[in-house]
C-alpha cells in the first residue's frame, strides 16, 4: 500500500514515511496543546490566546503565538469577547470633584497610585456590584468589596481593606484615582483618604474609560472569569470572587 501511495504522489518510500511521521507528530503535538488548553481553562474558561500562550510557556511548552492561535481557531476554541457596558457612575451631583493629578505622571513602583472602580455582575434577580482598588504598578488588587447596591458602603469597604492590607509607611505619597461618582466623592470616602494622607485624583470629564487600568482589571475579571458563569444569588458571586482574587 505504501508503494502505491509513493508512486501516486511521486514520493520515495523514505520520503513518504518521513512525511507520515511528521504528520503524526504534528497531530500528537496539537492534541497535547489542546489538552493543556482545556486543563488551564477548567479554572479560567474565558482565558484568551495571549494569556494562554504565557501560561503554556510557564509550563515549559514552547509554541509560537501564531501557531497557538491557528490551533485554537481550527478547533473552534477562540474566545469571543462580549461587548456590553452598564453605567455604574453618577457624576451629576453637588459634592466636590477633585482634579486629575496623574496625567503624564510616571509610576516606577508599587503604592504610588491606586485606582478604584465599580463593576456590575448579573444574578438571577438583578445585579450585584464589585468595588475594586488596584495598584497601578503591580496590577494587584489591594482591596475589594461585593455589594448588593451602588451605595458608598462597597467603595468604602474596598478602601478599608486596602488600608489594612498596606501599612502606612508603604503608602507615603500615595495617590488615589477614580471617576467622579457619588461613592468616591462622598464625605465618608473622602475623609478616609484624607485621614490616611492619601492625595485624591479624579477623571476630569466623568468618562470611566479615562480610568484605564481599573477598567482593564474589571474587563479581565469579567471576560476571563465571570461572564461565562451563571450566579443565582449574592452569596454565589461572593464565593467565586473570593476564590478568583486569592489565585
Amino acid at each position: 500500500m505504501q508503494a502505491y501511495f509513493c508512486g501516486l504522489f511521486g514520493y520515495t518510500r523514505q520520503a513518504y514515511c518521513k512525511q507520515l511521521n511528521k504528520n503524526t507528530r504534528k497531530a500528537l503535538d496539537e492534541g497535547f496543546i489542546i489538552s493543556q488548553v482545556r486543563l488551564i481553562r477548567k479554572d479560567m474558561p474565558r482565558l484568551g490566546g495571549k494569556k494562554l500562550h504565557c501560561l503554556l510557556k510557564e509550563k515549559g511548552i514552547d509554541i509560537g503565538r501564531d501557531i497557538l492561535y491557528d490551533i485554537l481557531r481550527n478547533n473552534k476554541m477562540l474566545v469571543k469577547k462580549k461587548k456590553k457596558y452598564a453605567i455604574t457612575t453618577n457624576s451629576k451631583h453637588w459634592m466636590k470633584k477633585y482634579p486629575n493629578l496623574i496625567r503624564g505622571f510616571n509610576f516606577t513602583q508599587t503604592n504610588q497610585l491606586w485606582v478604584s472602580d465599580i463593576t456590575y455582575i448579573p444574578i438571577n434577580n438583578g445585579f450585584v456590584y464589585l468595588s475594586l482598588i488596584t495598584d497601578v504598578y503591580s496590577h494587584l488588587i489591594v482591596g475589594y468589596r461585593l455589594s448588593q447596591t451602588l451605595e458608598r458602603d462597597g467603595a468604602v469597604g474596598a478602601l478599608t481593606m486596602a488600608l489594612k492590607h498596606i501599612p502606612g509607611e508603604d503608602r507615603i505619597g500615595l495617590i488615589h484615582h477614580s471617576d467622579r461618582g457619588v461613592q468616591y466623592c462622598s464625605q465618608e470616602y473622602v475623609n478616609l483618604l484624607k485621614e490616611n494622607n492619601i492625595r485624591i485624583s479624579m477623571t476630569e470629564n466623568g468618562d470611566p474609560y479615562q480610568n484605564a487600568v481599573a477598567e482593564r482589571i474589571n474587563g479581565i475579571l469579567k471576560d476571563e472569569w465571570l461572564d461565562h458563569e451563571y450566579f443565582f444569588c449574592f452569596e454565589d458571586v461572593k464565593l467565586r470572587i473570593d476564590e478568583i482574587i486569592s489565585i
